[in-house]
């Protein structure tokens, strides 16, 4: 197909990232020679009419949400690439891990003493803040109600937040989300501990509407797999050591997570959020 002018990116996940989805758009703007038009997605993926409407033609987006609009909307979504961190704990793939924090000064030491504490998420939706959690709760046997109160807090950030001010006990963070905070606000590795590390699972890809046709996609994928200089320096910023191609294949293992989470009676009780705070989805 002949491509527009300009394409529409939208970005769902955390906005502490959002420099390095600039980067992107920027990078492939210059190879296309296009202008890309980035937004930081305002709604949850599964509830924007834009993204229903296919009027989105690149999208970063957790995997869980993903994997449930496919099932929604087939063949509207291709993927891309997905991030591959620089640390020695992703070992060289396209990962991450839900990070389980902590107050650091607070007396709890493992994950067994969170037993009747506050925990905190940042949506239901979430895989790595709720459904991976969840899941993991249930494989270790833990009992119904594990967490005496959870609340939602509608953002990683905000969750992390919530635990250094003791509005929560603990919380469910996506690891890159908290290394990427930590790196930003320094001063927050003082106060906050990790009781325990939950995953892998697959990193949130970068996807590509369909319709803009096969030649297109594998021209940006090609780009992306082979970022220039100036790319090259915003990843480094983000502890991202290259691009890896990605399937949708690779993401199904978070519809059978998803579907164990919401087909049982759920460990967590009371969620609540604040209504006057609006809901920012990530990973």
């Amino acid at each position: 197909m002949t491509i527009s002018t300009s394409l529409r990116a939208v970005s769902y996940l955390a906005p502490n990232w959002f420099g390095l989805y600039q980067a992107i758009a920027a990078y492939l703007g210059r190879v296309l020679q296009v202008e890309i038009q980035l937004h930081q997605g305002e709604c949850d993926p599964l509830q924007d009419p834009l993204l229903f409407q296919d009027k989105i033609d690149l999208t970063f987006i957790c995997g869980l949400p993903l994997i449930r609009y496919n099932q929604v909307v087939l063949d509207q979504l291709q993927t891309l690439v997905a991030p591959v961190m620089q640390a020695s704990r992703y070992d060289n793939c396209p990962v991450y891990y839900a990070d389980i924090i902590v107050k650091a000064n607070s007396n709890i030491k493992k994950f067994a003493d969170l037993s009747g504490k506050t925990f905190c998420y940042n949506d239901s939706g979430s895989n790595s803040g709720y459904n991976l959690p969840y899941h993991w709760l249930s494989q270790e046997k833990y009992p119904q109600n594990f967490f005496g109160k959870t609340i939602e807090s509608g953002s990683h950030q905000r969750s992390i937040r919530w635990v250094v001010e003791g509005l929560a006990d603990c919380a469910a963070i996506d690891s890159v989300v908290l290394e990427q905070e930590l790196s930003d606000v320094p001063e927050l590795s003082q106060h906050l501990r990790v009781v325990q590390v939950i995953g892998p699972s697959p990193m949130p890809p970068l996807v590509v509407a369909q319709r803009l046709g096969i030649p297109l996609i594998q021209q940006m994928q090609l780009a992306l797999l082979q970022p220039d200089a100036e790319l090259q320096g915003v990843m480094k910023k983000f502890g991202v050591k290259r691009f890896a191609a990605v399937k949708l294949e690779h993401y199904q293992v978070l519809k059978q997570i998803y579907k164990k989470a919401s087909g049982k009676p759920t460990l967590f009780e009371d969620g609540m959020r604040d209504a006057s705070t609006p809901l920012t989805v990530d990973g």
